[in-house]
């Protein structure tokens, strides 16, 4: 049997079928396509750790994947296991600490005030209370099934999630080709050099993060140990890891210190608990700020070629369009979009000249 090679036509034909049917399954699997970038980016984290085993310690790239996927598998098992006992006893601790704290205020909101001579009768503010205590902590029934299944299909995603983080890391190298291989023989060295620029992107989108990673948890480490809550040193640490996530990530961090405030108080500042927590309060908001509107911004738009205006736009437009994950990658998605957009408009232009654009990539491909 000959095969015919096809008219230029019947391949533009099959070529715009292909695309409309992979617009039409990403628009009907976009559920999935969050896990699914997810997983690409935490592959993309510790994909570093695999390369350096395999150039210095002359593993395999099997074996350097299974370990460092293992291990990193195993912290994240490990670590919720070992502090969920410590965690739920501290929430007893402030949950009865709230509790006494709402009878105190029933109590006190129950009978007339009197301020300057005038009687403030507060009764409706105590009847708040009592109906906030009454359902402080109890079930709800009506919410049972969902919270039960919301946890379900969480379990399910974070199962796909692990199984492609593997994939990806094993696969990648073949990946890699064969997604090279697609363009036409004598445009894949071209291709090639697009995928090295977008990926030196990447990469120094990985150090800023780092460094900004650093920066916060050296400087919230400052922070609690002058107001002398305990732990200090642990908690500045969990700061800065919780940083990679935007928004949720600083937040978490900044409950569990004060929580531990709520608990321990001070060292040395002779208040109590709870004005202790609010200072934490106070030191959190400013320098979340601080990190928020201009280090965050600085060290995203300098490792990734940009200006930090554009940067703190980009990611505040990011946040409230997709949330975490939009916060999260839009500054090297952009990046890596105009590096490709650059490409394609000097090859449809049929253009040699070097671009502002092109000559600031390849001054970030030397570094």
């Amino acid at each position: 049997m000959t095969n015919r090679p096809w008219s230029l036509s019947f391949r533009y034909l099959m070529g715009i079928i292909i695309f409309l049917a992979l617009v039409w399954f990403l628009s009907y699997a976009h559920v999935a396509l969050e896990p699914l970038v997810v997983a690409a980016f935490i592959a993309y984290l510790i994909n570093p750790a695999v390369t350096l085993l395999t150039r210095h310690a002359k593993l395999s790239r099997r074996s350097a994947v299974n370990l460092v996927y293992f291990t990193a598998l195993t912290l994240l098992i490990a670590t919720p296991v070992a502090l969920t006992p410590i965690f739920f006893g501290q929430m007893r601790g402030v949950v009865r600490d709230l509790l006494t704290s709402l009878d105190s205020a029933q109590k006190m909101l129950s009978n007339p005030m009197d301020v300057a001579g005038i009687s403030l009768n507060l009764a409706p503010l105590a009847d708040g209370v009592t109906r906030f205590r009454s359902g402080f902590g109890s079930p709800v029934p009506d919410q049972a099934l969902l919270v039960l299944e919301s946890t379900s299909r969480g379990a399910v995603w974070f199962l796909v999630i692990i199984v492609c983080v593997y994939l990806l890391l094993s696969k990648w190298p073949a990946i890699r080709q064969w997604l090279i291989d697609l363009a036409p023989a004598p445009y894949r060295p071209e291709v090639r050099d697009l995928y090295q620029r977008v990926r030196w992107v990447w990469m120094g989108y990985l150090r800023g993060q780092l460094l900004l990673m650093f920066i916060v948890g050296v400087a919230f480490t400052i922070a609690w140990a002058i107001i002398g809550i305990p732990g200090a040193f642990v908690l500045g640490v969990i700061a800065g890891l919780f940083t990679l996530v935007p928004d949720v990530g600083p937040f978490l961090a900044v409950a569990l210190a004060m929580a531990v405030a709520l608990l321990e108080g001070s060292s040395w500042i002779d208040l109590p608990n709870f004005w202790v927590m609010m200072i934490v309060l106070a030191a959190y908001l400013v320098l979340i700020s601080i990190k928020n509107f201009w280090l965050r911004p600085v060290i995203m738009g300098r490792s990734v070629h940009m200006n930090e205006g554009v940067v703190l736009v980009i990611i505040l437009i990011a946040t409230i369009l997709n949330g975490i994950m939009g916060a999260l990658l839009v500054v090297p998605v952009l990046a890596s979009a105009l590096i490709i957009i650059d490409y394609l408009l000097k090859r449809i232009l049929n253009s040699n000249s070097q671009t502002p654009a092109h000559q600031t990539l390849k001054k970030f491909n030397r570094n």
